[in-house]
């Protein structure tokens, strides 16, 4: 198979989207565990781990935002089911995990702070926006 072949395969044949979404899910879903194994635990790393999902996952949301518009273009013709839904939920969970992660990133004693379940609620918050882009997702692929 040559790299012309492969690229093809991989922007045209199989839309890359539904590979990429993969990334913001795992790394919220991960992070959310890990900050819950933080508070019982008591244990800072898993905190530290925690704040870098949510720092990729912000990242990642952003790639997989823009890859899916572009398959709904190309796979849809701009007219897959809930796709608008689906932005302006993808774009308010880049919000909460980009502000987070910021936020985190220039106060690292926020988990001992008195801030600290707001900071934990967002974790919560990322999770249940990332499983109702999943669910979306599944309306597009496989129908109501």
């Amino acid at each position: 198979m040559t790299l012309a072949q492969i690229v093809h395969a991989v922007l045209y044949v199989h839309p890359p989207h539904t590979l990429l979404v993969h990334f913001p899910i795992a790394l919220i879903s991960v992070g959310l565990f890990l900050i819950l194994l933080a508070l019982w635990l008591k244990k800072d790393i898993f905190e530290q781990i925690a704040f870098a999902d949510l720092a990729l996952a912000a990242v990642s949301t952003i790639v997989t935002g823009i890859v899916g518009i572009r398959d709904n273009l190309v796979f849809y013709g701009g007219q897959a089911p809930n796709h608008n839904t689906k932005i302006i939920v993808a774009s308010t969970l880049f919000v909460v995990t980009a502000v987070t992660a910021i936020i985190r990133w220039k106060k690292p004693e926020l988990f001992h702070a008195s801030g600290k379940w707001l900071y934990v609620a967002a974790y919560f918050v990322s999770f249940a926006f990332v499983t109702v882009l999943g669910f979306l997702g599944g309306v597009i692929l496989f129908g109501t």
